[in-house]
């Protein structure tokens, strides 16, 4: 019996027999490090990253627009925003799996173009059925990008120093799409019509189509099973029926039927699952799921896109609708919190080397359960300074989390599987977004109607409309005269700040759960594999 010593030499872990003849090299932390066309590589890979969290919050502002020119009715409004998160929610983790085995770069390519097209299609809808048909098609070929991005950066930076940065590159773009959406949509609707909000992706993925064949290797799950088209459906099944049972809860409440969709979804989940364990080669590993790290990582991501979400939620309303700032000037009292973020998401790579997950997360989300406490205590002062403190703090903890969570889930899964890996981190963003303006914005609502107290005399159809959302008691005070429309601004504003601070407390829970959950199971770094001779 072949008897086998670990030892390491120079950081590569090395195989020895006890004859003294090495007999193989495992992989280690130290693997070959990637030269400027690696780094050229990831500045390709940023502009979808960017261009889909983008879109993600730029389509809020052209909402108005869209509504004079099409005329949608309320029900097909609500639609031209969730078609796309929703099928891109739900088909997350089956071009994942796709990307593996067909290959990431080709998923990415197909992604790409096919983004483009649509969006540009999108830009001259003429109507508000085939806008929300654009819509859905987007979230397709959206899904297509987003998890071939990481996946394609896990295969690209093998050295683990290296990849840290390439994945705080990603976060930082990801979340700086997000906040950049509102900045980018207030200039272009302040010079062009509302479809140049979906123009903008035409510009972006031209240079990824040329590129990326150039500068992006190809890579793929050597062994990838067949394609389990009954996966695929209960997947679907899975994540449709929950992710649309989340957004009828922030809309209808719970006396909707988001119950029974919510029923049906963990249903179809509880089959998906059953039906992977029994698969020799499963579209999902969920092996990958028992390791602590991976599993904590994936809550982590998940819970914080809430905190995030969930603060843009209400402090874009605040920001317009009772400070008074133009939807421009709004997006720029949040760029300093934005840079926190990507600077935090760079600044955390260092210290990752040299402390554990454990303590570097939790630590980091220390400064955003203080950016919420600061919102708690100072929502009703309307202090600017005071809120643009807070969304730098929520900013600080975010990137830095963020950073750190997503490089565990890559480095916990085996690279044949980056794919899906990766999907699975991505659905956990989409989830988030959806929860934060579902669970928190839904709250904030609630409260809302609550503490509003409206004043005597006022017009019938001016208090319905009040009674409905901030903007809506805005825009009815717009219509009234004098102290009355003053009355209701005031009465609107106090009730809205009333429920800021109950929420900012219900995510600064959200983020201390967070926290607990990274310090019981980010441990130390993945098991080493052992390659024997």
């Amino acid at each position: 019996m072949l008897i086998l010593i670990v030892y390491r030499l120079d950081g590569i872990e090395m195989e020895q027999d006890m004859t003294g003849t090495i007999t193989a090299a495992i992989r280690a932390e130290r693997q070959e490090r990637v030269g400027w066309r690696g780094w050229a590589a990831l500045a390709v890979l940023m502009l979808p990253v960017l261009l889909v969290s983008v879109d993600n919050t730029v389509l809020s502002f052209a909402l108005p627009a869209i509504a004079v020119d099409l005329e949608p009715t309320s029900i097909q409004q609500l639609w031209i925003v969730d078609a796309y998160p929703l099928v891109l929610a739900a088909l997350l983790v089956t071009m994942g799996t796709m990307g593996d085995r067909f290959g990431r770069r080709r998923m990415l390519l197909i992604g790409a173009l096919g983004f483009g097209t649509v969006s540009a299609a999108a830009a001259f809808a003429p109507s508000a059925e085939l806008l929300i048909a654009a819509r859905a098609l987007m979230g397709v070929f959206g899904a297509m990008l987003m998890p071939s991005t990481l996946s394609l950066l896990r295969t690209i930076f093998t050295d683990r120093e290296q990849r840290r940065l390439a994945i705080a590159v990603w976060a930082a773009g990801f979340s700086a799409g997000s906040a950049l959406g509102p900045i980018v949509g207030g200039i272009l609707l302040e010079h062009f019509a509302w479809g140049a909000v979906f123009l903008l992706a035409v510009p972006v993925l031209i240079p990824l189509l040329v590129l990326v064949p150039v500068l992006v290797p190809e890579t793929r799950d050597p062994k990838p099973g067949r394609i389990d088209l009954a996966s695929i459906a209960l997947s679907l099944g899975a994540m449709v029926p929950i992710v649309y049972a989340i957004k009828e809860v922030a809309v209808e409440g719970l006396a909707s039927v988001a119950p029974v969709l919510f029923a049906v979804g963990l249903v179809f989940a509880a089959l998906f699952v059953r039906r992977q364990l029994r698969l020799e080669t499963p579209m999902l590993d969920m092996e990958l799921f028992r390791r602590p790290a991976f599993s904590g990582a994936i809550m982590v991501n998940l819970l914080s896109v809430v905190g995030l979400v969930g603060f843009l939620y209400f402090v874009a309303q605040h920001l317009q609708l009772v400070v008074g700032l133009s939807p421009l000037n709004a997006g720029l009292a949040l760029l300093p919190g934005l840079l926190a973020m990507i600077a935090a998401g760079l600044l955390v790579v260092p210290i990752a080397r040299r402390v554990a997950p454990r303590i570097v997360v939790p630590a980091a989300l220390v400064f955003s359960v203080v950016g919420y406490v600061i919102v708690a205590l100072t929502a009703a002062d309307n202090a600017l300074p005071l809120l643009i403190a807070a969304f730098v703090a929520l900013g600080i903890g975010i990137g830095s989390a963020e950073t750190v969570s997503n490089e565990l889930i890559l480095a916990n899964a085996p690279p044949a599987k980056a794919g899906a890996a990766s999907a699975v981190s991505e659905t956990a963003y989409e989830l988030g977004a959806v929860l934060g303006t579902a669970v928190l914005g839904g709250l904030l609502t609630a409260l809302y109607r609550a503490n509003l107290s409206l004043p005597a005399g006022l017009p019938a159809e001016a208090a319905d409309a009040a009674r409905e959302t901030l903007g809506g008691a805005v825009a009815a005070a717009d219509g009234l005269d004098g102290a009355m429309g003053q009355a209701l601004r005031d009465a609107a504003a106090h009730a809205f700040d009333a429920g800021v601070g109950v929420t900012a407390l219900i995510g600064a829970g959200l983020i201390v759960v967070a926290a607990i959950i990274a310090a019981t199971t980010l441990g130390g770094r993945p098991k080493k594999e052992r390659v024997t001779p």
